[in-house]
């Protein structure tokens, strides 16, 4: 393995795993990696990283085999393991990594203590047995965009539990004025927390870059949660309309701008 160092993060569903491994990532002294083993190429996570943190390269899961052989010395891997994974399967525990549980401070004992070297306390989130897992449901919404009405009543009726009961939702999500937002909600923490990503605006057709949601909970409507996203998104004229009016504003400003300057 040489001087790469692997670290293996795990725990429930919203407990912190993606923003304690985050305050990592700023610092690029040395080769950064990422890796979700489990979700495929449309993960809000992974997208999330590459929006955030360009500099850090995203590793497929098919690679993982090949990690220790192909990284550049001095690399640092991080590897997102989800709920749903297994902890025990032969690959995960015969990787030599460093493993950090990130539970809820309340949580005292489960599989996630069991199989770690560290454990840090995240979020005191709501928690369920080991006998009543939740399902994970995933879509992608690449180039759906939608006005922040819809959208905070779609998310509202969401983690309302109108279709179902929703233990974590998270998703990337496009709007007419050309920006992007990471949502993001977690049963037992207070409200739906909203954070724009640093990207640039999108104003011409619908946006081609990724935009995604994923829902994890028991009793899930998918088919209806996913009719509801499609029914709420805007049209393509609607789009169109507000970006000539996001463009017209911006074209504005910029002359005002520069009349002050002479």
């Amino acid at each position: 393995m040489g001087s790469m160092t692997l670290i293996a993060i795990a725990g429930p569903p919203g407990s912190g795993k993606t923003t304690w491994m985050s305050q990592f990532l700023s610092n690029q002294d040395r080769p950064l990696f990422y890796c979700c083993p489990g979700m495929g190429a449309g993960s809000v996570d992974i997208a999330r990283i590459a929006y955030r943190f360009p500099w850090v390269q995203l590793l497929r899961e098919d690679r993982t085999p090949e990690i220790f052989a192909k990284e550049p010395d001095q690399a640092l891997v991080y590897l997102e393991l989800g709920f749903h994974l297994d902890l025990t399967s032969p690959l995960l525990a015969s990787l030599p990594c460093h493993r950090v549980a990130v539970v809820p401070s309340g949580l005292q004992t489960s599989e996630w203590h069991d199989w770690a070297d560290e454990v840090i306390f995240g979020n005191d989130i709501a928690m369920f047995g080991s006998d009543n897992l939740p399902e994970l449901w995933s879509a992608p919404l690449t180039g759906r965009v939608f006005d922040p009405p819809s959208l905070d009543d779609i998310l509202i009726e969401l983690t309302g539990e109108a279709y179902g009961q929703v233990q974590r939702a998270k998703g990337i999500f496009e709007l007419p004025d050309g920006r992007a937002f990471y949502v993001d909600f977690v049963k037992g923490l207070s409200g739906i927390e909203y954070s724009e990503l640093a990207i640039p605006r999108w104003l011409e057709g619908r946006p081609e870059r990724f935009s995604g949601i994923e829902v994890v909970g028991w009793n899930l409507e998918k088919k209806i949660i996913a009719e509801t996203l499609v029914a709420g998104s805007l049209s393509d004229d609607a789009i169109a309309h507000y970006q000539e009016q996001y463009k017209a504003i911006m074209a504005s400003e910029t002359n005002q701008e520069e009349s002050s300057l002479t």
